[in-house]
């Protein structure tokens, strides 16, 4: 592997990058992992230096640097065009300001690191994460270069910490701080964006505002507190600001970026840790309306989760050990005409090809565990997946041509071994779609707590109005 003065690129670490890019991009996601873009030019250019003259060099590097920069200008205003997720790993060979390492490591304008920086989208670790066992030789003698014992104890900052305390990642904060050498750097050059936030008059969608917290009617297609890489276009942002409030809005729970409906945002810490603990103690009660594409009957209904954190979420109708229990209540389930195609266009829903768009159903639904994409994931698992979900419905309409392709329904495949299930439900897993771009039909249409005390609608959903 060819070095560069400033910096070692890791060039693939494919498991381990797939690992550490899971948290905000799915399995269904096409990240591109390569090179380091810095090393790939300056190799290019020192092959030039051997054969042509230092003009023919400069005019390279000049053309590279300026498609580069018109390739990445800024991260505002938001740009139309959506891109494909790129993530960055390297080390550091020489301390410095991260702004001036990044720039000078990924040959991108400095504005365009600060705005990375600003979004949340770079981090740190004192010490490389450790290469999986698919890793290549040049790979692992790449890690224990930087991570040998030696190098180590020269660094002051390691010291009493383990190695495993040393590779956790923080998120770098500000342009200018530093980085001394050895230590791992993630960047997420194309953090994931939410043109909607630009879209919505976020002062309409306050349902209440009181001295400890603020009730938003969550528009789909946003995201609530963030995401790993983008902790700016979020909605506690656009409310702190449509309120023009002085102290920014803390998240105290989540609802997936394509469902719309209830969001309470602290306005202080004390309550923010107030409302956790009523959500630890059961004492928030949420209800939902979920438009399904097949009817649902009434009750409770139990699967149990894989716990993996990565979606799509596989469910299981029998117990399974180590799986997490997922109970809902359908309180009401009622015949309604399918969104026209005008209706789905407007608030961005995609066609997943449904074989019967006349009726859809809407359910009500009282949620008696919050796991992620609980309603999306046990509905898909009944053959009534939710109108608009492309990711759960690819899923339930593979399962209704062939009852037998999904190894945790109906007809439940016997495991020879634990081995054998994970790679079963990975399988059932590629089956899934992607996630929605925007808007499916799920809405967070009630929440309570204090039994009753405190009571908030979200108001009709997309599909009623």
């Amino acid at each position: 592997m060819a070095m560069v003065p400033s910096l070692l690129c890791i060039p693939t670490y494919l498991t381990i990058l797939r690992t550490l890019a899971a948290v905000t991009t799915h399995r269904h996601k096409s990240t591109r992992f390569r090179p380091s873009v810095c090393n790939f030019h300056r190799k290019y250019n020192t092959r030039a230096i051997a054969s042509d003259s230092t003009s023919s060099v400069a005019a390279v590097t000049s053309t590279v640097s300026t498609q580069r920069y018109s390739e990445y200008g800024r991260l505002l205003p938001c740009p139309a065009e959506s891109f494909q997720p790129r993530i960055e790993h390297l080390v550091v060979r020489e301390e410095g300001t991260i702004l001036d390492f990044i720039t000078k490591a990924l040959d991108l304008p400095p504005l365009y690191v600060a705005d990375l920086i600003h979004f949340g989208a770079v981090f740190y670790a004192l010490v490389c994460p450790k290469p999986p066992s698919t890793a290549t030789p040049e790979e692992m003698k790449l890690y224990h270069e930087v991570t040998d014992p030696s190098v180590l104890k020269m660094r002051p900052s390691i010291k009493g910490k383990t190695i495993r305390e040393a590779q956790n990642t923080f998120r770098i904060t500000h342009v200018d701080q530093f980085v001394e050498a050895g230590t791992y750097v993630r960047v997420h050059v194309r953090p994931k964006r939410f043109p909607r936030c630009y879209e919505i008059d976020w002062r309409s969608r306050i349902i209440s505002v009181t001295e400890s917290y603020v009730l938003l009617n969550k528009p789909a297609g946003t995201s609530v507190g963030g995401t790993t890489d983008n902790i700016e276009e979020t909605c506690v942002n656009f409310a702190t600001r449509a309120l023009e409030l002085t102290t920014p809005l803390m998240t105290t729970h989540q609802i997936d970026n394509c469902t719309e409906g209830c969001v309470v945002l602290a306005r202080t810490k004390d309550y923010c840790s107030v409302f956790h603990r009523k959500i630890r103690e059961k004492q928030v009660k949420k209800l939902y309306l979920a438009l399904a594409a097949a009817y649902v009957p009434c009750g409770v209904m139990t699967h149990y989760m894989r716990p993996l954190r990565m979606a799509p979420k596989v469910v299981s109708k029998d117990v399974v050990k180590g799986w997490n229990m997922c109970q809902l209540e359908v309180l009401e389930c009622r015949k309604v005409p399918w969104p026209n195609d005008l209706v789905e266009k407007t608030y961005g829903i995609e066609d997943v090809r449904w074989p019967n768009k006349e009726f859809a159903y809407e359910c009500k639904i009282n949620l008696l565990t919050g796991r992620t994409h609980q309603i999306r994931a046990q509905l898909a698992a009944c053959g009534a997946p939710i109108v608009g979900d492309s990711m759960y419905m690819p899923a339930a309409m593979a399962e209704l041509a062939n009852p037998g392709v999904n190894p945790f329904g109906e007809y439940k495949m016997q495991f020879e071994s634990e081995a054998h299930r994970e790679q079963a439900a990975e399988e059932w897993a590629a089956k899934h779609g992607k996630e929605p771009g925007v808007a499916i039909g799920l809405q967070a249409c009630q929440i309570s707590w204090d039994d009753g005390d405190h009571v908030y609608e979200a108001g009709p959903p997309w599909w009623a109005q």
